[in-house]
Order: C-alpha cells, then sequence, then structure tokens
C-alpha cells in the first residue's frame, strides 16, 4: 500500500468535469498534493449536484466526460505525478429512469434478473413508490395520471407529473386492446403471456409497428384513451408490480430498504456475491488499469457487513496497491475496528481532536449560562440527544420502525418465554436500545457478537432498564440478544440474522438523521462544537488529552486522512477556527448579541406559534454570521463598498438559516414546513444585512467581530500547521488552501476561482513572511504554510508514515497557550509549534500575530537528540540552533505559526540561536 503524501478533495460537477481536472493538475503537483480524491464519478441521476445517487455502475458519468474523459485525467494526472483516490457508493443507487437496473425491477418485480440486488422483502407485496405530491387517489381524479407509449423502445409508460414509470409487459394488454385495433390486440395477448425473456422481442415489434403511422395513431389513441378513463387507468395501475402513494407515506411505510429517509435512493444487497460484482466491476477495470490507486467507501456503517465487505474489496485490487479509506464516525471513546482491512477514515475524529484543544475548557460555564438565559433552552446535549433520537426514530424512520417491529414479532413469536410480547412493548424496547447506543452501529456478524460489540449493547440495555423508559425488562434483553445473535439454538438463525443486520444498519441512521441533522441544529451553544464526529457536550479538553489522542491515532491509523473540511462538514475550517474563539470570550459574547438582539428587534415577528426567529435560532444566526463573513470584507470599509459581495453574503444566510430551522425541526421542519415562520426568518436576516435597515448593527457587529476574526484566523494556521504534521494523511477540501468560511451544503459545493490560487502559489516564493502576515486576509498566509509543510512531506514521506509522535514539553508563563510536538523517524525531525487560545495576547494587534512580548519567555523543551540541534522554519526560512529549549517569542516573531526541520548540523548563513 502506497501512502499519500496529502490528498486534494475535489467536487466533480458544477462546472467541473473531468477535462476541468485535468487542467487542474499541475497546480496540485505544485501546491504538493500527491493524490486527487475524487467525488463519486460513476453515472448518476441527471443533473445530480453530487454524485451519490448513482444510476449505472458500468459507465463514468457522460456529463462529466465519461470514459474518455476520465482516461484524459488519468493521463494527466500521471504526467505530474499525481494518483487519484475515489468516493465509492456501495450501499445504495438512485431511483431514477436511466437506472436499468431498476427500471427492470419496476418492470418484473420478484421475477427481475435485479430482484435480489436491491434490499427489497417481496414477502411485502407490491412496491411502494411515495413520489406523488398528493394523494393517489386526488391524483388520478385530478387528471394527473396516465399512460404513454414510447415509440423509440416500444415499450408503455405509467406517467405522474414530468415522471415516467415502465408498466409490467403483460399489462400491456390492458392498453393495447382499449384502442379496438384487432392487430394491436392479438400482440396484447402475446404480451400477457410473455415473461422477462420473452418480452423485449415484441417491445421491439411494437416498435417497428408504431413506424407505420396508422399503427402509431392507434397506439396513441389507446394510451389517450385509457389516460381519459380512471377505472381503466386505475386498473392497469393495480396491474403493475408497484403502486404510486404520496410521498409522505414513505416515512411510515416501505417495502425497501433506502438510505436514512430519502426514499428515491435504495439500497443495494452487495454481500450477496453476484451484486458485490456487478457494483464493482468497472472500478476493479479502473483499478487494473491503474487509473485508480485508491478507494473511499461512502457510508460503511449502512453494509449488512463491512467487515466481509472489506475483505471482498481487498480482492479487486492488484497486488499491494490497496490504499482503502472508510467515510466511517466514531464516537468520542471509540476506536476504528482494528481487523478492518483499511488504511483508516476519512478524518471526522481528527477535526473533534482539533476541537478539543483549541476550545478553552475554562469558558464552558459562562457559554452555558449566556446561552440558557438568552435562548431559554435548559436541556443539556444528551438530553436534547436522547429526545431527538426517540422523535427520528419513531417519526421521520417509522417506516424503519415497523420493519424492525415486525421481524422482532415473527422471532417473538417462536419463543414461548417471548411470545407474549406485543407490538408496541418490542417498538419501545427497539427504540430505547437504539437512543441508548453512543456509537452509530455495532458490527455483530456470523461469528456473533466480539467483546465490544457486547459491551455496548449490555451497557445500552442496563441504561434502559435503569430509566425504566420502556416499562417491560425482558423486551429490552430479548432486543439485545437479537443483536447479538444470543438465541437459543431452536430459533431460525435466518430470521435471528436479519433482525441483527438490520437492526445495526438502522441505528446508524438514527444516529445520522437524529444527532448530525437534528441535535446539532438545536443545540446551539457553541455551534463550533457541532460538527460530524464531534462531541458538542465536551467543551474542550486539556493538551495532555489531545497528545494522548494523536499518539493513538499514531499507532491506529497512521495512513488514515486528517480532514479539517469536507463536504459533509457543517461549516468550513475557518468559520469554525473563528468560532472557537468564542470559548475565550462567552461574557463578552453574551453582551453583544443582547445588544444585536436588541438593536434587530425591529425585525422579528410576532407569529401565531411564537417569535420568529426564535432566541435559539437568533443566536444560531450571529454565531453563523460570524464564522461566514467573507474574507474580503474583514478589514477596513470595504462591507459599505461592495454592495455585491453583502447581498451574496445575505443570500447564503437565507438559504442556511432556513436549511438550519428545517433540520431542527422544531418551528419547522422538511416533512411539513412551515412557510410563515421561514419567511420570518429570512425576512429577519435580509433586514439584518440591509444598509438601509441596520447600518447600526452592522457596524457594531463588524467592531466586535474584527478581533475574533484575527484570533480565528491564527486558529485557522494552527490547526493546519498540526494537521501538516500530525499522524494521518493530510485531506486538503477544494479551495480551502485560503480561507474556507463556508457553511453547510449547498454552501460548501460551490465553484472555486482556481486561477486566483494558482497565481498566487505561482508568486508566493517572492512575498516575505511579514508581507504574508499583514496582508493576512487574501489567506496568502494559509497557502503559503500549506504549500511549505507539503513540501517537507514530500521531503520525508517515511517519517511522517511511519515516525513517532512526541508530544513537546512548554514551560513559562503562557505554556498553556501552545501546542508543540515532534515527529521522529532516525535522524529525520519535523516540529510544531502553534499558539492556541490567544485571543487576549493579540489584543491591540491588527494582524493573526502574536507579539513576541506577549510570550513571557515562554519554552518549549527539545527531545534528547544530537547537540547543536539545528532547525529550519520551512516558512521563514529561519535558521535555529538549540541544545536545551526553544523560544517561542523569537521562533514566532515572523510568522504566526512555526513548522521546522531538523537539517545538518553545522555552521549555515543567517543561523540563529533559538
Amino acid at each position: 500500500m502506497t501512502v499519500p503524501v496529502a490528498t486534494y478533495r475535489l467536487q466533480f460537477r458544477d462546472g467541473v468535469t473531468f477535462e476541468v481536472a485535468a487542467g487542474l493538475a499541475p497546480y496540485l503537483q505544485k501546491l504538493g498534493v500527491s493524490h486527487l480524491y475524487g467525488s463519486p464519478i460513476f453515472a448518476a441521476r441527471p443533473e445530480s449536484e453530487h454524485g451519490y445517487d448513482v444510476s449505472d455502475c458500468t459507465k463514468l458519468e457522460p456529463a462529466l466526460g465519461g470514459e474518455a474523459g476520465f482516461k484524459r485525467l488519468s493521463r494527466a494526472l500521471t504526467s505530474a505525478g499525481l494518483e487519484m483516490i475515489v468516493d465509492f457508493v456501495p450501499n445504495h443507487m438512485g431511483t431514477s429512469e436511466n437506472n436499468p437496473w431498476w427500471q427492470s425491477v419496476l418492470e418484473w418485480g420478484e421475477a427481475s434478473d435485479y430482484a435480489r440486488f436491491f434490499d427489497i422483502d417481496w414477502s411485502r407485496g407490491r412496491l411502494i413508490l411515495p413520489v406523488l405530491p398528493i394523494p393517489y387517489g386526488e391524483a388520478l381524479e385530478a387528471g394527473q395520471l396516465g399512460v404513454s407509449f414510447d415509440a423509440r423502445t416500444g415499450r408503455i409508460l405509467f406517467t405522474h407529473g414530468n415522471s415516467r414509470l415502465p408498466l409490467t409487459p403483460p399489462s400491456y394488454a390492458l392498453v393495447l386492446e382499449a384502442g379496438g385495433n384487432t392487430m394491436l390486440g392479438e400482440l396484447g395477448a402475446l404480451f400477457r403471456a410473455a415473461g422477462p425473456a420473452g418480452a423485449p422481442p415484441l417491445q421491439r415489434r411494437l416498435a417497428r409497428l408504431a413506424e407505420t403511422p396508422a399503427t402509431g395513431a392507434a397506439l396513441q389513441a389507446a394510451a389517450s384513451t385509457i389516460s381519459a378513463e380512471r377505472d381503466r387507468l386505475h386498473a392497469v395501475h393495480e396491474a403493475q408490480t408497484w403502486r404510486l402513494a404520496d410521498w409522505r407515506l414513505g416515512r411510515e411505510h416501505l417495502v425497501y430498504r433506502r438510505f436514512f429517509e430519502i426514499t428515491d435512493l435504495i439500497c443495494l444487497r452487495v454481500e450477496d456475491r453476484a451484486v458485490f460484482d456487478a457494483v464493482h466491476a468497472l472500478l476493479g477495470r479502473l483499478l487494473s488499469a491503474r487509473d485508480v490507486s485508491g478507494v473511499r467507501v461512502d457510508h460503511v456503517d449502512g453494509l449488512a457487513d463491512p467487515r466481509e465487505y472489506l475483505a471482498r474489496l481487498q480482492t479487486i485490487f492488484p497486488a499491494g496497491a490497496a490504499y482503502v479509506l472508510v467515510e466511517k464516525i466514531l464516537g468520542p471513546d471509540e476506536s476504528l475496528r482494528s481487523e478492518w482491512p483499511v488504511a483508516g477514515t476519512t478524518g471526522y475524529e481528527f477535526i473533534a481532536s482539533l476541537a478539543g484543544v483549541l476550545v478553552w475548557p475554562g469558558g464552558e460555564k459562562a457559554m452555558t449560562a449566556a446561552y440558557r438565559d438568552f435562548s431559554g433552552e435548559k436541556k443539556d446535549y444528551a438530553e436534547v440527544v436522547s429526545e431527538t433520537k426517540r422523535e427520528v426514530f419513531s417519526y421521520n424512520l417509522a417506516a424503519e420502525l415497523e420493519t424492525l417491529t415486525a421481524m422482532a414479532q415473527e422471532i417473538a413469536l417462536e419463543d414461548a418465554s417471548a411470545r407474549d410480547l406485543g407490538a408496541d412493548t418490542l417498538r419501545r424496547a427497539i427504540v430505547a436500545l437504539a437512543a441508548a447506543l453512543p456509537v452509530y452501529r455495532t458490527y455483530v456478524d456470523a461469528g456473533g457478537a466480539m467483546r465490544a460489540d457486547r459491551a455496548l449493547m449490555d451497557s445500552a440495555a442496563r441504561n434502559v432498564r435503569e430509566r425504566h423508559e420502556t416499562g417491560n425488562g425482558r423486551a429490552v434483553e430479548f432486543i439485545k440478544n437479537l443483536v447479538c445473535r444470543d438465541v437459543r439454538s431452536d430459533m431460525d438463525p435466518g430470521r435471528v440474522a436479519a433482525f441483527s443486520i438490520r437492526f445495526q444498519q438502522t441505528t446508524g441512521a438514527v444516529m445520522a438523521k437524529s444527532v448530525e441533522d437534528t441535535a446539532f441544529y438545536r443545540f446551539n451553544r457553541l455551534i463550533a462544537l457541532n460538527e460530524v464526529g464531534g462531541a458538542p457536550g465536551h467543551f474542550g479538553a486539556p493538551l495532555a488529552h489531545f497528545h494522548d489522542t494523536m499518539a493513538k491515532r499514531s499507532r491506529e491509523q497512521p495512513a488514515g486522512l486528517s480532514a479539517t473540511s469536507t463536504h459533509d462538514t457543517k461549516r468550513g475550517e475557518d468559520a469554525r477556527a473563528r468560532l472557537y474563539v468564542l470559548s475565550e470570550m462567552p461574557e463578552d459574547w453574551a453582551c453583544a448579541v443582547a445588544r444585536w438582539s436588541d438593536q434587530n428587534s425591529p425585525h422579528a415577528r410576532d407569529l401565531a406559534c411564537g417569535r420568529a426567529p426564535t432566541r435559539n435560532d437568533e443566536w444560531l444566526f450571529y454565531q453563523s454570521l460570524l464564522g461566514a463573513w467573507p474574507a474580503p470584507l474583514v478589514e477596513g470599509s470595504s462591507w459599505r463598498h461592495d454592495p455585491h459581495k453583502l447581498a451574496e453574503l445575505c443570500r447564503r444566510m437565507v438559504r442556511y438559516m432556513k436549511k438550519a430551522t428545517r433540520e431542527a425541526k422544531q418551528r419547522t421542519d422538511w416533512l411539513a414546513p412551515d412557510l410563515a415562520y421561514e419567511a420570518a426568518v429570512c425576512n429577519f436576516v435580509e433586514r439584518a444585512l440591509s444598509l438601509e435597515a441596520s447600518a447600526g448593527f452592522l457596524e457594531d457587529f463588524i467592531a466586535t467581530a474584527r478581533p475574533i476574526w484575527r484570533a480565528g484566523a491564527l486558529n485557522g494556521l494552527s490547526q493546519l500547521a498540526v494537521k501538516l504534521i500530525a499522524p494521518g494523511v493530510p485531506d486538503f477540501y477544494q479551495g480551502a488552501e485560503f480561507w474556507d468560511v463556508s457553511l453547510v451544503d449547498p454552501d460548501n459545493r460551490g465553484q472555486v476561482d482556481f486561477d486566483r490560487r494558482a497565481g498566487y502559489l505561482a508568486r508566493l516564493s517572492q512575498a516575505a513572511p511579514e508581507a504574508l502576515v499583514s496582508g493576512w486576509v487574501d489567506g496568502r498566509p494559509k497557502m503559503a504554510l500549506t504549500g511549505a509543510g507539503l513540501a517537507l512531506r514530500r521531503r520525508h514521506p517515511a517519517l511522517f508514515a511511519e515516525g513517532a509522535y512526541v508530544p513537546l514539553e512548554v514551560t513559562g508563563t503562557r505554556a498553556g497557550h501552545v501546542i508543540a510536538f515532534a515527529r521522529r523517524r532516525g535522524s529525520a525531525l519535523a516540529i510544531v509549534v502553534a499558539p492556541r487560545l490567544a485571543f487576549s495576547m493579540l489584543r491591540g494587534t491588527d494582524r493573526p500575530l502574536v507579539p513576541a512580548r506577549a510570550w513571557e519567555g515562554t519554552v518549549v523543551s527539545l527531545p534528547r537528540l544530537a547537540r547543536p540541534l539545528v532547525l529550519e522554519d520551512v516558512v521563514t526560512g529561519q535558521i535555529h540552533e538549540a541544545d536545551d529549549v526553544l523560544d517561542v517569542g523569537h521562533l514566532l516573531t515572523r510568522f504566526p505559526v512555526s513548522v521546522l526541520e531538523g537539517v545538518a548540523p553545522g555552521p549555515r548563513e543567517g543561523s540563529q540561536a533559538g
């Protein structure tokens, strides 16, 4: 396995094609990454914004350039010395008209060759397709449904709106016999008796007949006749393998497994070898051709048996070329399973580690009090999560809960000691156990529960019983034993295994939708902590904890990604870095929010359901605005003279607040939007960001925020320095080599000005460190640090792949404000010295650079190495010679952070004592 030096995540689509990516290869090579890490490249739903709704695993996306375009991209990357990692989606596919497997299932149901490809429970009758905007009966009466004939393919289709669904060919007879045409009626009789093998020739024959004007007209007349007659149209509908339904029905009743709560993403059964082979055939060819050298497995927790899947995935790689990452969100005390044959995760836990070290624990009490006083929210984070898990599982994921309850009840009837457990009792036990589980899922497989899984389930069950949540401890024990497969030998092992798998697949969806997509928008104390993989209930951590976490990372996944921004993060890395600063000034922030709320009170509205926005949403708004404020509008009065940038910020904030309030599911939501509340919130945002309506607020906000933005920029550089040198593979999200103050998607998927970045990169070697720092707003200090750090990694790949992690002791008055550690392998050495919690130390400055005097003699003690130790700062080029310590004030005179490379001892021009 070749470990990348660094990866660069590129979002295909929205103007980024394979051709565009090929043109970026020289820039990425000069920046210093080794791998382009691309979003899904396989054929997806037409006009897909992201590619995760794959429609055809056997083709590359035509809109991106298809196979020819991808080959050109591959050649361009090879010429630049780069390789490619692809984001692969094995869990689900999109149910679009251009998905041939899905279309076959719609035509033939369980008789389709692809019926077993999808996770469908055929014992529960027809496929329910919840796609209608209104109930089926209303759509039928309103004439919104019909049939049509596709003369090109000879297929007859059922229509609703602009969508078309294939009729099962035996039902063609109902249409063909309606026009009174003898020839078509005879053909209809043949269709009535046709099976999957016999129908295609008949469809081709029908297409040829349609070329005759008279027959074509007769076919269209028959389709029109059926469409116009409600009873006959309904009869055609009832003859299908599927039935249309109001989209709201998908919440509570489905016969197939979906991705989270998205009903048009149907899950695959890649645990079946034939399905696996079909889904991975093209990926295997790309790997064999060396066009792809690594794979990021999307949503590994959705798979029936992740360990088995990952082992099978390794078999399609050429020998020695397997670099596999899993999109796996680890809980606060959870480790990546050591038995999985992967390099690591995509790095969400790394973000949580940075949050721990850059947030001041001492600010928790005051920040909590400020949040509660302003918002009126009294619940702690654990209470909010427990509440949202139950809500989401019982309501949004009611279809999944219904399935699990029915499965458990069928098994209970086989057991004399459990047969009296009713459906409601079992349902409550399932919800309670899922809510008590502290991780996304367990991994019980055919071999039974491993020690870690058993401990998790035992703890969850004990928690439920102690809180008397279900009123029936036997039901809790019964469900727990089913999950762990601890059952009597005479019980049906197939049913037990099916329940265990489905429960584990579902808890990941429960966690994702209730925590990431609900609790993170309700508990707004400090939203920098509300990040994928984060734990908002933990408000900072001691430095020692950070060092312990990095040492553990070095042991467990030295080749996993170290992410700071991704396409799924709730906000960009530098927006988050700004918000960390609030932990250092909670009282000042509370006063500022109270003042701004008074200034903006004329923009709030009193609705029948209460104030809009709520105080909680308003608290969220000010933090989000602080994080998302564009860097070009930070200094001077440019915000007054650039109405276009201010208007664009307003559009971003309106879109964000609409999404955030829906995700919170308190005053509005996706399933039942409260349009009046949403309109009031959008009006509030628009008025607050209007020069005409709120100039006083904007002046006050910017004056208050400027020192926070400077401290946030310093935090951003510190987290970058740590990412570059810490254990793991640094991952860079598109465009984040400049300040990334984006919000949650779609804000973070916008177009990137690569020409501007390439121009800055080309001129960086001519820029003095002082110039970079004084012009910090444009992002050049971040790019300079990125380029220098990646060059260091390229010079010493073994150091970063295998080197030890060595925490460095810091002493002096400001010792608690420094992150210092080394990576060491043989004679190779790299050291990071980066500020933390420096808001007060920057007071009175106009740059994100702590004045040397503010360090008050703080020093970093060095590990025992050859003396004298000669170190070169990779950004400034300064040489530092030291025997025992490095003076932090001297080290950080010219640039906000220091990344040092060990060099051969001896006299060097310009050397300076450390």
